[in-house]
């Protein structure tokens, strides 16, 4: 009888951004103190059996637990990158499908803390898999794709205080 051999770990893609470093400030331009838009990413590693990306961005530091700001699912795994204001600008790439965030918005909603510094993550997993349907929930979307993960990174950028003039 076979041994059951135990889930690979998923491999490390390197996720960047022209936009900020990581650890480091994110400018206001990507947060609702500015502009509000998507900041550039880039990502590396990615495994050659990956069928499609997903792209998370949360602020684990959130009053009442983590709130998603922006949720991207079916992203073509040959893309390696997303230019600023993807979200905003409507010019993801083909395929590429936004959920609903916890703004209530099929959109990115940019770091916008009520109080204090708050540390936002921005995740790229690979999956073997694509998911091909519309409109799926993000609780949906990880449920099908739990156990498909291949390979994952992610990019934490902070933001806060808030000034109000």
């Amino acid at each position: 009888m076979a041994i059951p051999t135990p889930a690979a770990e998923p491999v490390e893609i390197v996720v960047e951004s022209d936009s900020f470093a990581s650890q480091g400030q994110i400018p206001a331009r990507y947060t609702c103190d500015g502009a509000d838009i998507s900041p550039h990413l880039s990502w590396s590693g990615v495994p050659a059996n990956a069928k499609s990306l997903v792209l998370s961005v949360d602020d684990p530091d959130a009053p009442r637990g983590p709130w998603n700001h922006w949720y991207v699912y079916d992203i073509p795994s040959s893309i390696d990158r997303l230019i600023e204001g993807a979200s905003n600008t409507h010019r993801l790439p083909a395929g590429a499908i936004e959920a609903m965030n916890d703004f209530m918005k099929y959109a990115y909603g940019g770091p916008c803390p009520p109080t204090g510094r708050h540390r936002y993550v921005f995740s790229v997993r690979a999956i073997d898999k694509a998911l091909a349907d519309r409109g799926l929930s993000r609780v949906e979307v990880e449920r099908r794709i739990a156990g498909h993960i291949i390979a994952e990174g992610k990019l934490t950028g902070v933001y806060g205080p808030r000034i109000v003039h």
